[in-house]
């Protein structure tokens, strides 16, 4: 997730005021997805316009048909402002990619891994999934705080505790992610070492906090994992090459121009 995932956790919060019935699942996920695109639209964000998406639509289209009948909302990808190289799959089919994240991959394949990987989240609807978690650990929260009497540093513990809760859980969701994303690029066409190289371009590009305080697990364990995954599933893709130098460069002009949507 980029930083607007405080956008998204907004409009999660605002979901989880009214418990979900299972029959009411899909109408709620619409209603998440286009509260968060009236934000990021309202904010300015959303790029209707720019050559970037030359770029993006001929690698998004044959990912949309392969993942679409998996899917049960329309799935369309959008262009965001942003200073940091992200992507995020919201509620209700959108994909949001940033402008910097066309500029920071090196090739066709890592673009594409990227796709697949946001993808996958609509495929298991995380969002909701998430919400609903989140909701659990508030609760086990207050229930503690009532049971055992609140105090400052009771409630700074509660805080933490349901912090790291909701962290492991991030972890397996974005581990799933991986793998079912990498599937998906096997079955488009893309080479899914892609995902691997961007993994590995991101390690050598910033620095990154220990696997336990983060949101996300560290990439050389998702490289790890992945890896395992392609090597117990000759069959789907052995025929991809490992060397980057196999990659199709992407190379876009910083600064391209955008027109955003109003």
């Amino acid at each position: 997730m980029i930083c607007k995932a405080a956008i998204l956790a907004g409009a999660l919060a605002l979901a989880v005021i009214v418990p979900l019935r299972a029959s009411a699942q899909q109408d709620e996920e619409s209603q998440m997805g286009a509260q968060l695109f009236d934000q990021l639209k309202s904010q300015g964000e959303i790029v209707a316009s720019s050559p970037l998406y030359d770029r993006l639509r001929p690698i998004s289209d044959p990912i949309t048909r392969a993942v679409q009948p998996r899917y049960n909302y329309p799935i369309h990808f959008y262009i965001v402002h942003e200073r940091q190289p992200n992507a995020f799959a919201a509620p209700g089919g959108n994909v949001y990619v940033t402008d910097s994240m066309l500029y920071f991959v090196k090739n066709t394949q890592e673009l594409a891994g990227t796709l697949c990987h946001e993808t996958s989240h609509l495929i298991h609807h995380d969002s909701l999934a998430k919400m609903k978690d989140e909701e659990a650990i508030r609760q086990r929260a207050i229930a503690a705080t009532i049971l055992l009497g609140p105090s400052i540093k009771l409630l700074l513990a509660t805080v933490a505790i349901s912090n790291l809760d909701a962290l492991h859980y991030s972890r397996g969701v974005e581990e799933r992610a991986d793998i079912t994303g990498s599937d998906t690029c096997a079955l488009a066409g893309y080479n899914p070492w892609g995902l691997v190289w961007l993994f590995q371009d991101f390690s050598s590009a910033r620095n990154t906090p220990p696997e336990i305080l983060s949101d996300h697990p560290n990439d050389a364990h998702r490289v790890a994992m992945l890896e395992q995954h392609f090597k117990e599933n000759p069959k789907r893709f052995s025929g991809f090459d490992s060397d980057p130098k196999s990659a199709t460069p992407l190379t876009i002009a910083k600064n391209e121009p955008e027109i955003f949507l109003k």
